[in-house]
């Protein structure tokens, strides 16, 4: 279901659709207990249907104008940048460069060497 279509229900209808969706949910959890569920991505649309069905009913029992925008018309206003923080320079306090890889390994290598050697004494 739509988003749309839910907006163009009343309160009443929605809260109809719901009640029915959520025995569509109990009847799918059962049947996936059971193993007897074969369309396993209904139990997703329905979950997110009754999300849906749920926001669009708050919205008007708010009386929220936004329910008859879209969303992609919403704009919102660009932040303005901060001038409180100092941008920190890309070499400083940065990660050390790695290593190459042959690099890496003698250094582990010589790590080994030493704490074997300690053990030894």
């Amino acid at each position: 279901m739509k988003a749309s279509d839910a907006r163009a229900m009343t309160v009443d209808q929605i809260d109809d659709e719901v009640l029915k969706l959520k025995k569509e949910q109990f009847n799918l959890r059962f049947q996936r207990a059971t193993g007897q569920l074969e369309n396993t991505s209904r139990v997703r649309v329905v979950r997110r249907d009754i999300a849906r069905l749920k926001t669009v009913a708050r919205m008007k029992r708010s009386g929220d104008p936004v329910t008859s925008v879209k969303a992609a018309e919403v704009v919102k206003p660009k932040r303005a940048k901060s001038t409180m923080r100092p941008k920190v320079k890309a070499n400083s306090r940065s990660k050390p460069k790695l290593k190459s890889r042959s690099k890496l390994l003698r250094t582990r290598a010589k790590a080994k060497t030493k704490l074997r050697n300690s053990m030894n004494k």
